[in-house]
């Protein structure tokens, strides 16, 4: 089988670098960036975000092979900002938006959890149902 270990796809050997950098010369305010052992997810989810971004003139990604786990994201700017300023820009705005939708979830779990005891021990005197009437 020409496919790599499950291990390979997300964890890093020693001395690999999770993200690398490089000046794309052929358009201003350009750069690649490779980023190991992700795929389509964290590609697309960064690439939307990118493209709303206010200084962020185009942002694209590419995995090159299925069974190489690295992701490569173009992105150019209009020259206000850096193209890794807008990915490290991007990253802090996503880290803290997830961020709060699981503050949010558990939030509401808890409340979800809690209507349910209400539910189960619901009964006469105040939900004590003790066999008692």
């Amino acid at each position: 089988m020409n496919a790599p270990d499950r291990f390979e796809l997300f964890l890093l050997q020693d001395g690999e670098k999770k993200i690398e950098e490089k000046v794309f010369t052929g358009m201003s305010n350009t750069s690649d960036f490779k980023i190991l052992k992700e795929d389509h997810t964290l590609g697309n989810l960064l690439a939307e975000h990118l493209k709303q971004a206010p200084h962020v003139l185009m942002a694209g990604y590419k995995i090159a092979h299925p069974n190489v786990p690295e992701l490569f994201i173009r992105i150019q700017t209009d020259g206000s900002i850096t193209p890794r300023e807008a990915l490290v820009g991007a990253c802090k705005q996503l880290v803290a938006m997830y961020g709060q939708l699981g503050r949010e979830f558990q939030k509401e779990l808890a409340l979800r959890q809690y209507a349910d005891q209400g539910e189960q021990g619901g009964g006469v005197n105040g939900g004590a149902n003790d066999g008692h009437y």
